[in-house]
């Protein structure tokens, strides 16, 4: 996950396209094998992951988006995807960001939230829920971040590596502004000028 609060990288962000989706799969892979961010125990081949991929389109409410640099290296990507699939809850959805672990901290997750929640806006959508793997702190701030309000947590629901996880539940209006790239690079120079001030002899 990525931090609002960190330095900033130059991304362009995009809907997914079919070529994204090996750096898409070798991204989320790194947190099926070395986190506990996804309950996921075991890492995908592209292939797998085709099907999931086939059910996201810049046209609907299940979008996915990548944020690229300047050599069109996939450095993150965000989702929207359906919450349960009963009917009466299609107008909710989950959302998900991952980013490499090279940029974390760099803004990324920031950029592709903040396109996603806009792109959602468009859509029948009421509500979009987010569940975060405890303890996240950066994960945690990201949602706040983006006007997400912390519901409930589900204590020892996961196991993995040994251990048992907590998952805590955020939720956010669908139609809530979401904080641009803008205010998150601000918050970040005014972070980096204090940090500057606590440094510098009196």
């Amino acid at each position: 996950m990525d931090s609002p609060t960190g330095g900033s990288m130059e991304i362009a962000v995009r809907p997914a396209l079919p070529r994204d989706r090996e750096e898409i799969v070798a991204i989320y892979n790194h947190y099926v094998a070395s986190t506990a961010a996804t309950f996921e125990v075991v890492p995908a081949t592209a292939e797998a992951r085709a099907s999931w991929f086939a059910e996201h389109s810049p046209l609907g409410p299940h979008q996915l988006w990548v944020g690229t640099d300047l050599r069109s290296t996939v450095r993150g990507w965000a989702s929207s995807s359906p919450f349960r699939p009963r009917a009466a809850y299609s107008t909710t959805v989950e959302s998900s960001v991952y980013c490499r672990t090279d940029s974390l901290g760099m803004g990324v997750g920031s950029r592709l939230y903040s396109a996603l929640f806009r792109a959602l806006r468009a859509y029948d959508i009421e509500r979009v829920v987010a569940g975060v793997t405890l303890p996240n702190p950066s994960s945690v701030a990201l949602h706040r971040q983006f006007g997400f309000r912390w519901v409930g947590t589900f204590t020892r629901v996961g196991r993995k590596f040994g251990r048992y996880w907590d998952v805590a539940w955020f939720e956010r209006g669908a139609r809530t502004a979401p904080a641009g790239a803008t205010e998150v690079e601000s918050l970040s120079r005014r972070r980096r000028a204090r940090e500057r001030e606590a440094s510098t002899p009196g």
